[in-house]
C-alpha cells in the first residue's frame, strides 16, 4: 500500500483525519525518502500545500506540520512568495529538536526548559515592541481558541498561532527563525497537551484560556515584567497539567 493510500486508509479507519498524530511523520518520511533517492533534487520545488493535501488526502495543517519537520531537518527551505524548495543540508542545520511523547517526562522536562526560556524572553520583548497590528493578530488567535472551546474542538492550531504571533511581535528575525525551526516539535507538544486536557480534564480548559488572556492583557498594556511572568506561569501550568494527566 502506498503512503498516500495508507494515510487515506488510516483516516477512514480511525475517523480522525488530521487528528492522527502519525500522519505528519509519515508524510515527512515519504518526502525525505524522495529527497534521499534523488527523486527530489537540491533546488527542486516541492508541490504546493494544496497539491500535497490532495496527494496525501490530509488537511493543510497536517501538511504544514510535515513540512516543518523537513525544515527542522534542513532538507527544505521556504522562499517568500515562491514555495518550498529542497536545499543542501549542511552543518548549520545539524540541530534537531526530536519529536517525542509527553509521557516521556525526562524529555518533556528538557524540552520545556528550552521552550520556557525562549517563550518568556520573546513575550517580554513583544510587550515592548508589539504594534497595533501585532495585537490584532494575537487577539484573533485568542478569540479563535475561545470559539474552538465553545465548538468542542481541540484548538491546537489556534493555540500555536497565538504563541507564534507573539514571537513575530518581537520583530527579531533570530527569534522568528529559531521558532520556525522548532515549529514541528512545539506543535507536537501543544497538540498533546491540549488533547490530554480536553479529553481528561476538560474543566481546566477555562483556566488555560484565562492564562492566555493574562498574557494578552500584559502585552496590550506594554508591561514587560507582567508579560514575562504570565508566559512563565502559563508554561509552568501546562507542564503541571500534563503531569496530572499522566498521574
Amino acid at each position: 500500500m502506498s503512503v498516500s493510500s495508507r494515510l487515506t486508509h488510516d483516516q477512514s479507519r480511525n475517523g480522525t483525519g488530521s487528528r492522527n498524530g502519525h500522519l505528519p511523520d509519515e508524510i515527512a518520511q515519504d518526502l525525505s525518502a524522495k529527497i534521499a533517492s534523488g527523486a527530489l533534487s537540491v533546488g527542486d520545488r516541492l508541490p504546493s500545500e494544496r497539491d500535497l493535501c490532495t496527494q496525501y488526502a490530509v488537511s493543510r495543517a497536517v501538511v504544514r506540520e510535515a513540512l516543518s519537520q523537513l525544515k527542522s531537518d534542513g532538507l527544505v527551505a521556504a522562499r517568500a512568495g515562491s514555495g518550498v524548495y529542497v536545499t543542501q543540508r549542511d552543518s548549520t542545520n545539524a540541530f534537531r529538536f526530536q519529536n517525542f511523547s509527553v509521557s516521556d517526562l525526562g524529555r518533556l522536562e528538557e524540552a520545556m526548559e528550552l521552550l520556557v526560556t525562549i517563550e518568556v524572553a520573546a513575550t517580554r520583548i513583544a510587550a515592548k515592541r508589539r504594534t497595533a497590528e501585532d495585537l490584532k493578530k494575537i487577539k484573533r488567535a485568542l478569540i479563535g481558541m475561545e470559539y474552538a472551546i465553545a465548538s468542542d474542538r481541540l484548538g491546537d492550531e489556534e493555540d500555536y498561532q497565538f504563541h507564534q504571533a507573539i514571537v513575530e511581535a518581537t520583530h527579531n528575525q533570530h527569534f522568528i527563525s529559531l521558532c520556525q525551526h522548532l515549529e514541528a516539535s512545539a506543535r507536537n507538544i501543544i497538540r498533546q497537551a491540549r488533547s490530554n486536557t480536553k479529553t481528561n480534564h476538560a474543566e481546566l480548559l477555562d483556566a488555560v484560556q484565562d492564562e492566555h488572556k493574562a498574557i494578552f492583557k500584559a502585552l496590550e498594556d506594554g508591561d514587560e515584567d507582567a508579560a514575562a511572568e504570565a508566559a512563565a506561569r502559563h508554561l509552568h501550568n501546562a507542564s503541571l497539567r500534563i503531569r496530572i494527566y499522566l498521574a
